[in-house]
């Protein structure tokens, strides 16, 4: 049966749409006028046909073809029409090369491009100095697939990770940009014959309603730990990086062979943050991409001519890109107060622009300039294993794309002068606006004022808390440890019925499954206990679960608390911050803020 009898668009079989021009014996994509395109499809769910390019669901069968503005030619397979197209895993390793894709599009002529596309774009972020680029949006006519996936360079996570993003939790996403010299051209940057380091570091977390993202930018000088990194070697086997105790961030990348897994697990250390998958990239990542895109608008308050980075700019507005965005996200010497943290803020401000770029129509419904990015983003970046296709990327790239802009915070991790140094070069966590930081993250609190929760729900959580508290002497709860450190039952414990006069309370031992938060589970009866033990802990409505009450030891009901992994101890209360810390550094991606 041909494309045009199958009915909807939706159920066109890609394969079906290879046809042989007589004229050069070669097999042409030839797209039916039923068949709507968009440079942007939207997701499709998993399994039956589809095309092996964007947000499409696993499995099924896919086109492999580009095309584009200035003559891009398209690659297939030689086949009969009708075949079946490679598979995710398996590139075909007989290619024919057909007539360019605009023949066939011009015969047809242009389709308007839907609106609905706009909204189901699909970003797919870089990591270091560009960190946000949408490379696998474009329709299936628009992608050399199995290219593509052979552009893609990835190394394992070594189980650094949490094993691979999920549609039902929020996502972290690591992402950096390395000093190594690789590349043409980039023999004047970095430091030579050096493994490269983690110069520029970004933990990117998209919420879980996929309303907000947070940036958080860790300051390459930043005194830290890092921990003991297993590691994978080329044999398979499985070696043991020693870790090191108060050094900069910076080494936890490229020095003593430590890989992208090793920075992985210094974040999680750091933040408390568990990544889901890492992106690196180096030098030639912005100038390419830069390019790609059709460069970048950035704004000076004032003229900046630095020999170090060569950035050589007057004040005011410009569009930049290749060696002069390059020099741009590297050069500090010449704004704010000359060191790492007034790079971090040009940085943002760029990427802030870039982003505002890449979801622009000017670039999500041009062809050509979605198929530079595509080309030019698989082969700057260097990935987990989890994310090694353009299929998996697409996936995850569906979810990224799903908050608007304004809704996008960049903030700077606080820092102050190690106290330790006579002369400044490193910087420590200022706190505790830093740990206070981190817990919004952790806890999913957007830095915008983006409702991230139905009303209703946050209503229900609040109510919890109002009304009537029973005595600290009628409060009956077990203490369970679900996560906290070792002896932290006992220690509440003790705390509560010495220092809060909680003597109905009992250590239960351990949970059986452990838990990210701390909660009090309790019975509709017992809301007057449960209201005095939050108060007295600090616990946020979210954190009490109207339940059922257990028999303690002596048989008698009583409340569970159980200890998560966000306790710090005896005392410290457990309620998120509701408002970002004082003296954290900010910004949104949707306002355009000039360099100083």
């Amino acid at each position: 049966m041909d494309a045009q009898g199958r009915g909807r668009a939706d159920d066109i079989d890609p394969a079906d749409q290879w046809v042989l021009n007589p004229n050069t014996g070669e097999y042409e994509l030839r797209l039916a006028p039923s068949a709507a395109q968009s440079a942007v499809p939207g997701p499709r769910e998993s399994g039956g046909r589809g095309t092996t390019a964007g947000p499409r669901g696993s499995g099924g069968r896919g086109a492999t073809g580009t095309g584009g503005a200035g003559g891009a030619r398209r690659t297939a397979p030689a086949r009969r029409p009708g075949a079946s197209a490679p598979g995710d895993e398996a590139p075909s390793p007989r290619r024919r090369t057909s007539a360019p894709a605009e023949a066939a599009a011009g015969r047809r002529g242009r389709r308007p491009v839907p609106k609905k596309a706009k909204g189901r774009k699909v970003l797919m972020w870089t990591g270091g100095s560009l960190a946000f680029v949408l490379v696998a949006g474009a329709a299936s006519a628009y992608l050399y697939y199995e290219h593509l996936n052979d552009n893609i360079t990835s190394v394992s996570d070594d189980g650094a990770g949490t094993g691979g993003f999920s549609k039902d939790r929020a996502i972290n996403i690591l992402l950096i940009g390395t000093d190594k010299r690789t590349g043409k051209g980039n023999e004047g940057y970095g430091d030579k014959d050096s493994a490269g380091h983690a110069d520029t570091t970004l933990v990117l977390h998209v919420s879980k309603d996929r309303t907000n993202a947070t940036v958080l930018s860790i300051p390459r000088d930043l005194i830290t730990d890092i921990p003991d990194c297993p590691t994978t070697q080329d044999d398979g086997s499985e070696e043991v990086i020693p870790g090191k105790q108060r050094t900069r961030f910076n080494n936890s990348l490229g020095q003593e062979d430590r890989t992208p897994s090793c920075t992985m697990r210094t974040i999680t250390e750091l933040t408390g943050l568990k990544m889901d998958h890492f992106m690196v990239a180096d030098f030639n990542a912005v100038k390419t991409l830069t390019s790609a895109v059709g460069g970048v608008d950035v704004c000076l308050a004032k003229d900046i001519k630095d020999p170090d980075s060569k950035l050589d700019l007057p004040k005011g507005e410009h569009t930049i890109e290749g060696e002069e965005a390059l020099a741009f996200v590297r050069t500090r010497h010449s704004v704010g107060f000359g060191g790492d943290l007034s790079r971090i803020e040009l940085q943002q401000q760029f990427l802030g622009s870039m982003l505002r770029k890449l979801k622009s129509n000017e670039t999500l419904t041009s062809p050509s300039k979605m198929i530079k990015l595509a080309e030019a983003g698989t082969k700057a970046l260097t990935v987990d294993s989890q994310i090694n296709t353009i299929k998996r990327l697409a996936d995850l790239g569906a979810e990224l794309g799903k908050f608007d802009t304004k809704n996008l915070t960049f903030a700077t991790v606080p820092v102050v002068d190690n106290p330790a140094e006579k002369v400044k070069a490193t910087v420590v966590l200022k706190e505790p606006q830093a740990q206070q930081l981190f817990a919004m993250v952790r806890d999913d609190v957007s830095l915008t004022d983006v409702k991230q929760q139905k009303k209703k729900e946050k209503t229900a959580e609040a109510a919890r808390l109002k009304g009537t508290k029973a005595p600290a002497s009628e409060v009956r709860v077990r203490i369970l440890n679900g996560g906290a450190v070792a002896g932290s039952a006992q220690e509440t414990l003790s705390w509560l019925q010495v220092e809060e006069g909680v003597t109905k309370s009992e250590n239960a031992g351990n949970a059986e499954q452990p838990l990210a938060k701390t909660t009090l589970e309790y019975a509709p009866g017992q809301a007057d206990q449960a209201r005095r033990l939050a108060d007295i802990m600090g616990l946020s409505g979210a954190a009490m679960k109207p339940g059922e009450s257990v028999d303690n030891s002596q048989g008698v009901p009583a409340m569970t608390l159980t200890l998560g992994k966000d306790f710090e101890g005896a005392g410290v209360p457990l309620t998120t911050p509701a408002k970002v810390p004082e003296d954290v550094q900010k910004a949104t991606a949707d306002k355009v803020q000039c360099a100083k």
